[in-house]
């Protein structure tokens, strides 16, 4: 490879980080704007929960494959062509006419958003020696939180003065930015692209991963409890294709003989289960039951993405020196309590309160994130980067789509595909709620799961 230890890794880091920075920033700049486009569109709440979902359904189906292919073919390549199509994606969102097309287009941008978490983290510890990764990983996780933290701030004030339209034309800028970068500081790296990419096992993947959403999205219809047993179905058929062919898009025996792999993975899946929807649910919680404009909203919401940008170096650093399950594992119980605070919340509940909970939640998450990834990158050698890197990504994804299908699921249980109206606002309190408590129980589980990983082989 070009690229080596010393020469071009703060280019790497920057490059990525920046990539990192836009991915979140675009998703939690849509919460905010989420009632803004429901009015637009006159959209029920089951279908505008799938504005984020259509982002997060595509890329979690595709991480896997660009992961590997990035292995085959080039970290940087697939890296690259990740910036351009997400830029496209931004473009043509911002002009879509109706909420179906807006959906449509947001499962592309999440085919780009795949090139880049599939190999973002990758590119990183490829360059950085096991000595310093942990604290460049946490500077890395910090550009994520820092684009969660101006997301909903700068999203707020956007969509409030030139509507949720701005949004995306903000990413397109953001985005032409760093294709600067990719195309005049970064080298590509020498892959000979001989070892045949898996498309069977991709497909199967993909596959199952479309079924099992799309089916629990829309339970407790008959026709969900098809798609779900047939995304199970396809998870084992999976399983067994990956076993036995010779080149396979996700190596098995990474969970089977790799415990700190495995739990890590598992540890990542169900943090971001419990935690991804609190954005999503807050942001109508404040603009629909307190009232308040979009932009007091996103300011609100910023307080928790602010501690996590300050504290995940720090505990990426700490993660260089401390076994990464003792930090991570203390982080996802700070998590599980504040989740439990979050389940009291109700129409008289103090904006103090609230903002204190978020501080909670991003110190816990703080904790967890950084460690976490640390011990993944880890526990693989380096030829194994890009799968690791994108598994890791595809397990926040697939934590993330269940933590929206699950608040689908409990809508239309309790609310209905209905546009959510004053008189459906105790329905979604309750809902709100019952979220929350479920939140705070998988975080419980998955403490334990983080802390049975065991000790990190550098």
């Amino acid at each position: 490879m070009i690229m080596k230890n010393g020469v071009n890794k703060t280019t790497v880091l920057f490059v990525a980080s920046l990539a990192s920075f836009l991915t979140p920033f675009m998703g939690s700049s849509i919460n905010i704007a989420l009632p803004s486009i429901g009015a637009e569109f006159a959209s029920d709440a089951v279908l505008l929960s799938w504005v984020p979902t259509a982002y997060l359904l595509s890329s979690a189906i595709f991480i896997v494959p660009f992961g590997r292919l990035a292995d085959i073919h080039g970290k940087v390549k697939i890296f690259s062509w990740g910036i351009v199509l997400y830029t496209l994606g931004s473009m043509l969102s911002a002009l879509a006419p109706t909420v179906v097309m807006l959906i449509g287009v947001r499962l592309l941008q999440g085919v780009g958003a795949a090139m880049i978490y599939g190999t973002g983290v990758a590119l990183i510890t490829t360059v950085f020696p096991a000595e310093e990764r942990g604290k460049a990983l946490g500077i890395n996780v910090a550009a994520v939180y820092l684009g969660l933290s101006l997301g909903p701030f700068i999203g707020g004030a956007l969509t409030q003065q030139w509507g949720w339209r701005s949004i995306f034309l903000a990413n397109v800028v953001c985005g032409a930015v760093i294709i600067f970068f990719v195309a005049t500081r970064l080298k590509a790296d020498r892959h000979d692209g001989r070892e045949p990419f898996d498309a069977v096992g991709s497909v199967i993947y993909g596959t199952t991963l479309l079924f099992l959403m799309y089916g629990f999205s829309i339970l407790p219809e008959s026709t969900g409890f098809i798609l779900v047993t047939a995304g199970i179905a396809g998870f084992f058929a999976f399983m067994a294709w990956e076993t036995r062919t010779e080149h396979p898009v996700l190596d098995m025996r990474l969970f089977t003989e790799n415990r700190v792999f495995a739990f890590s993975n598992l540890a990542a899946l169900i943090n971001y289960s419990a935690t991804f929807a609190i954005a999503f649910l807050l942001s109508l919680y404040l603009q629909y039951i307190k009232g308040i404009d979009p932009l007091t909203a996103g300011l609100v919401l910023i307080a928790q993405p602010v501690v996590q940008t300050i504290f995940s170096p720090p505990a990426g650093r700490l993660s260089d020196r401390i076994e990464p399950n003792v930090i991570a594992s203390a982080g996802m119980a700070v998590c599980s309590v504040a989740l439990l605070l979050f389940a009291t919340l109700d129409a008289d509940s103090t904006l103090t309160f609230i903002i204190a909970t978020e501080m909670l939640v991003g110190a816990g998450f703080a904790l967890f994130s950084s460690p976490n990834t640390n011990a993944v990158m880890s526990s693989v050698v380096p030829r194994q980067y890009g799968v690791a890197s994108g598994t890791l990504a595809s397990m926040r994804l697939i934590g993330m789509m269940f933590s929206m299908g699950l608040v689908m699921l409990l809508f239309s249980l309790l609310i209905g595909r209905v546009q959510i109206t004053p008189e459906l606002y105790p329905a979604f309190l309750i809902s709100m709620k019952a979220a929350f408590v479920l939140f705070a129980v998988l975080c419980a589980v998955g403490t334990i799961a983080s802390y049975q990983r065991g000790r990190v082989r550098q």
